[in-house]
């Protein structure tokens, strides 16, 4: 994204105005440390769940899918 224009565009993004492709989101989701699935979320609880998630490795993952039935 161009330094010069980030603000004005992540500004539109806030609003409402405008919504970033897939892959302006997924630049932005490496760029905060988040997995994009949270950008999308629209529940807090849900979203607090993908960042925890997304910092386990794939056994972690698998057992806590297990233990959720």
């Amino acid at each position: 994204m161009d330094p010069n224009t980030a603000s004005a565009r992540m500004n539109q993004y806030e609003k409402g105005k405008h919504a970033p492709d897939f892959q302006t989101a997924k630049r932005l989701a490496d760029e905060l440390g988040v997995p994009v699935a949270y950008l999308y979320c629209d529940d807090d609880l849900l979203a607090e769940c993908l960042l925890k998630l997304s910092k386990l490795s794939e056994e972690q993952i698998k057992r806590v899918m297990d233990s959720l039935g």
